[in-house]
């Protein structure tokens, strides 16, 4: 049986103006900050599924917060305060849906692009190698396999897509050619080594992260990390235990809910199908126990 909790799939706090609805989180702007509530709405393939997923956004919210708080050395980042009672006043009479799963954030000016890291060959990576040995037109070593560990990690920047659309790869001069080569460098750099210090921690913890998608803005001339970080739903985290180069991976992020989308043939276009509730059930497990594995921490 799917746990008996409460799923927040859509928030709607009058008090609050809304600013935006993402595939996953709302965002309200509270006067000073920006409030940012990560629902239970899951995407897969840029489309929103019908159904939450039981925990999903407080897992996406406090692994977020792990790792915001291990890369603060790195680079500054967003977060203002992730305890409701920190939260302004006008938020107050919506704590009980806050809590555990929402952060007040600085107002930056977000890059637009996304920043991706790859350690290991998957999905769209994996793709484009058998056809042409590089990644994102990067060249790599012949003789790799799906899931084959990179040689090192490599920094694969895309657009940004509007709800409902994809995102498109471009190259590291694309992305300088739109937001300068000093601040891409500087991102690239950064990203990458975000990356390894968290494949370093993860590892220990028995989890392996094969690639991650960052967001950086800018706030007061600064650039800073922003958005979500190293999430099941920014990542693909593999079982270590169970690691075997060749095939696809047990995974621990959303990839269960694609690897069904798959099989049912989804033509990845809205609306999503409605999912069996075992696949509901399972998925909300494996969000839970990526979390259980990296802090050691239960769901708040």
């Amino acid at each position: 049986m799917i746990p008996s909790v409460k799923v927040i799939t859509e928030t709607n706090f009058p008090a609050l103006k809304l600013v935006k609805r993402g595939k996953v989180r709302d965002i309200y702007d509270v006067g000073e900050h920006l409030l940012i509530v990560a629902t239970d709405r899951l995407s897969a393939f840029d489309v929103v599924m019908p159904q939450g997923i039981p925990y999903k956004g407080k897992v996406l919210t406090q692994i977020s917060n792990f790792w915001f708080e291990h890369t603060r050395n790195v680079i500054a980042n967003h977060i203002v305060a992730t305890d409701v009672k920190d939260f302004p006043s006008s938020c107050a009479p919506y704590a009980e849906d806050l809590r555990g799963r929402s952060m007040l954030v600085k107002k930056t000016n977000p890059l637009g692009v996304e920043c991706i890291v790859r350690g290991y060959l998957s999905g769209s990576g994996w793709a484009e190698y058998q056809k042409s040995r590089t990644v994102c037109k990067i060249p790599l070593p012949a003789g790799l396999v799906e899931s084959s560990r990179l040689p090192k990690p490599i920094f694969t920047p895309s657009t940004k897509a509007e709800l409902g659309t994809h995102d498109e790869n471009i190259s590291f001069e694309e992305m300088s050619r739109v937001e300068g080569e000093e601040i891409s460098r500087k991102v690239r750099d950064v990203s990458i080594e975000i990356f390894s210090r968290a494949s370093h921690i993860a590892e220990a913890k028995g989890i392996i992260i094969a690639d991650t998608k960052m967001e950086f803005g800018r706030y007061n001339g600064e650039l800073v990390l922003i958005d979500e970080l190293l999430t099941p739903d920014s990542s693909r985290f593999w079982p270590a235990a169970l690691y075997a180069p060749g095939k696809p991976q047990d995974s621990f992020d959303k990839q269960f809910v694609r690897d069904y989308l798959t099989s049912i043939k989804f033509n990845k276009q809205p609306p999503g199908p409605v999912m069996p509730e075992e696949i509901i059930r399972r998925t909300s497990e494996l969000y839970r126990e990526a979390l259980r594995r990296l802090t050691g921490k239960e769901i708040e």
